[in-house]
């Protein structure tokens, strides 16, 4: 993965000049001899001093064969081809509440933290800030033409490890074939009181009512079928830290279920919770592992508990 960067300039043929914009903005200097790479640079341009050089260096501004380099100790080989591009390449802008952990021609894999939409609401401004917007701009940087496709969601208020398609057909393959694909997809969840049974699995048809809420049925086939694995971590008088892993993704089912069993999750008002010690939903989605859609390789992200989620098992319980 090569963020912060544009792509290399291409290698300029002495045969056929570059277009004055192109020239404009690089040279191209052919190596003829077995040398490092800060010496042949300082040799090759007249008028630079050693450390506008060093700096034209580290800034990204060198290509040896193609490829943007910082190495100032590089070997180089006669017949190589060192270009000079007179611009910095572009800086890609700070992404807000999202942080890239994996990114290949296929697919990119995020950390998202808690507040920011996966995608626009519905009633979303044009400017409103989202992780796919965000990831849009990331991949358009390297070609104006490059596209992200969704293939999953977290709710805004839960963070963790979230998953994007490069193109439309690995979006396709992977939605098509998610329970397949998805080998692990686990969450932390803090939740109100304490959860007596050490492990347990929730099972429902889940529905969603004229006002968008989520609720469960226990008739079977009256609904999605909602499949909710948990056991205890952490518990005290007041709270339980819970992991969670789910046989099924329906829209909010976390919530639900535990406010099916009566404990709501944490900062979640809308399903039953009380409390918002931690300023925020407790909820994170910790791990994701899949088999990845082109390489058929089984791939694994994990994302540390948040420190929050600690917060009431660390400080004394009032009495």
């Amino acid at each position: 993965m090569n963020r912060g960067r544009k792509r290399p300039v291409s290698k300029v043929q002495s045969a056929q000049p570059a277009k004055a914009t192109q020239a404009d903005k690089s040279k191209s200097y052919p190596v003829t001899e077995s040398i490092e790479l800060l010496p042949f640079l300082i040799k090759s341009i007249s008028g630079a001093g050693r450390n506008v050089i060093k700096s034209i260096l580290a800034h990204g501004q060198v290509s040896v064969n193609g490829k943007s380099t910082t190495a100032y100790n590089m070997q180089l080989q006669p017949g190589d081809t060192i270009t000079v591009s007179k611009e910095r390449p572009q800086e890609k802008p700070p992404m807000e509440g999202l942080s890239i952990m994996f990114e290949d021609e296929h697919i990119i894999v995020v950390k998202k933290e808690a507040g920011l939409l996966s995608v626009s609401s519905d009633s979303g401004q044009e400017n409103e800030v989202t992780a796919y917007r965000q990831l849009m701009a990331h991949v358009r940087l390297e070609n104006a033409k490059n596209r992200i496709f969704i293939v999953h969601r977290l709710d805004r208020d839960t963070s963790g490890v979230m998953m994007f398609a490069k193109s439309e057909a690995v979006q396709q393959q992977l939605q098509n074939s998610w329970q397949d694909t998805v080998q692990e997809r686990i969450y932390v969840a803090l939740v109100e009181g304490a959860v007596k049974k050490e492990k347990g699995t929730i099972t429902s048809w889940l529905k969603e009512s004229k006002t968008l809420k989520m609720y469960s049925s226990f008739h079977a086939n009256d609904g999605l079928h909602a499949v909710t694995h948990y056991k205890v971590l952490r518990t005290s008088k007041s709270f339980s830290l819970l992991e969670v892993q789910l046989e099924t993704g329906r829209k909010n089912q976390i919530r639900v279920h535990m406010e099916d069993i009566g404990h709501p999750v944490v900062g979640d008002k809308k399903y039953g919770a009380r409390t918002r010690i931690i300023g925020r939903l407790g909820l994170h989605a910790r791990v994701l592992a899949f088999t990845h859609p082109i390489t058929g390789k089984l791939v694994r992200f994990e994302t540390d508990i948040p420190k929050l989620f600690l917060k009431p098992f660390q400080a004394p319980e009032q009495s």
